[in-house]
């Protein structure tokens, strides 16, 4: 029987404490940081869509080729979710995935909460 070692990529998924509230609500300010990263490590956006709340929380998701990056926040709890995902048929994209989710937690001068990491 024949198995098929390809391993699509990591996904990661961090629940950070972020005490700086501007970070929290200035959607534009994450994006331009995070266009930075994505041209800094490579990678092809092909998409992106914001949503702003009442609370000037924000949910952002940006399409890679790749994959993905979606962040949610919560000022009113000072915390946020991020999800970081690339995948590649041709490269293990793994060592980019830690180094993105690490400039994100020292973008926010965040705690980390909760984290995860799914080999896919």
């Amino acid at each position: 029987m024949h198995h098929n070692t390809y391993s699509p990529g990591l996904h990661k998924l961090v629940t950070l404490q972020v005490n700086n509230l501007e970070k929290l609500t200035n959607s534009l300010a994450f994006i331009n940081f995070s266009n930075q990263i994505i041209v800094e490590n490579g990678l092809e956006k092909v998409g992106e869509i914001t949503h702003n709340f009442e609370n000037n929380s924000f949910t952002i998701a940006f399409c890679l080729k790749e994959s993905h990056i979606c962040i949610h926040t919560w000022p009113e709890f000072k915390q946020l979710t991020l999800d970081v995902y690339l995948c590649n048929y041709l490269q293990d994209n793994s060592a980019k995935v830690k180094v993105i989710t690490e400039k994100f937690i020292e973008y926010f001068q965040a705690v980390v909460l909760k984290e995860f990491e799914i080999n896919r």
